[in-house]
């Protein structure tokens, strides 16, 4: 009697949004590996942090006004939320070079070729920006205590402000997956990058107190995405100064809340927009 073959079954394929997070995961895990392999890139997105913390610390601090303090060590714990916030949102500039780096060398075309979801490689690639972000954070934060910044709320409330900065920064990860799509270069997407984050970030209360800019600037900076987590994370970590007048704007009012709808509605709109733009440039 001839036996009798038995073939294994085949694997039940994923459905929709199963497959789309496991693409994801793996062009994440891709990303992840080669920027282990660059060093560098991690070690020159943590050099202008921690030049922004030592400059405005040590050459600034003790100048400005925040509230109706003049210390050094108030405007210590004030400035940090500023430069957390402004670590995370830079990473966007990152993001966009990566993606037109791809696209540029014809990666994004071989993606193509492979039977995975659409919008996989650009979540993954946000994905992986999200980690490389994360642990410049955690660097970041030790600097900060090295140099005298201290939290003074509870360890859930330190935590749930870090997971603000992350989604900010997670939410403008895909501004710059946009801006990589619709450039030629990485130079370019650098550069484009770059360009609308300095006066978002230095119209907003993340280096000074709001309510002493001129009229015009301070309603911008009260309704800015950057200023309400900044005044959210402030709030969170305990480092509001003495004296400190909190703007009657509502985002300013409600800034956690205020914080989490700015970031989501930029993640969900700029992530329509750039799975839209991947898909009409990967024709």
């Amino acid at each position: 009697m001839s036996a009798v073959t038995r073939s294994a079954p085949a694997p039940t394929p994923a459905g929709g949004i199963g497959k789309s997070v496991r693409d994801s995961l793996v062009i994440a895990r891709r990303n992840l590996i080669r920027m282990s392999r660059i060093p560098e890139m991690v070690l020159f997105g943590l050099i202008q942090p921690v030049m922004f913390v030592v400059l405005f610390t040590y050459v600034f601090g003790g100048s400005i006004q925040v509230g109706g303090s003049l210390s050094s060590q108030d405007y210590r714990e004030f400035l940090m939320a500023g430069i957390f916030a402004q670590t995370v949102t830079f990473a966007t500039a990152g993001a966009g070079a990566g993606i037109a780096d791809d696209m540029h060398k014809g990666l994004i075309d071989r993606f193509r070729s492979l039977p995975m979801a659409r919008g996989a490689v650009l979540t993954g690639r946000t994905v992986a920006d999200l980690v490389q972000t994360a642990l410049t954070l955690v660097v970041l934060a030790l600097v900060a205590l090295l140099i005298g910044w201290r939290a003074h709320e509870n360890f859930g409330k330190i935590l749930a402000g870090f997971g603000l900065l992350l989604l900010l920064g997670y939410a403008f990860s895909w501004i710059g997956a946009l801006i990589g799509l619709t450039v030629r270069t990485p130079e370019a997407a650098t550069s484009g990058g770059l360009i609308w984050l300095f006066p978002l970030t230095f119209i907003s209360n993340a280096f000074v107190d709001s309510n002493n800019l001129p009229t015009f600037f301070r309603h911008i900076a009260e309704w800015n995405p950057f200023s309400t987590t900044v005044q959210a994370c402030r709030e969170l970590f305990g480092n509001l100064p003495p004296g400190f007048k909190t703007p009657d704007a509502w985002p300013m009012q409600h800034p956690v809340l205020a914080s989490v709808l700015w970031s989501v509605l930029i993640l969900v709109v700029f992530r329509t927009l750039a799975v839209r733009k991947y898909r009409s440039a990967a024709v």
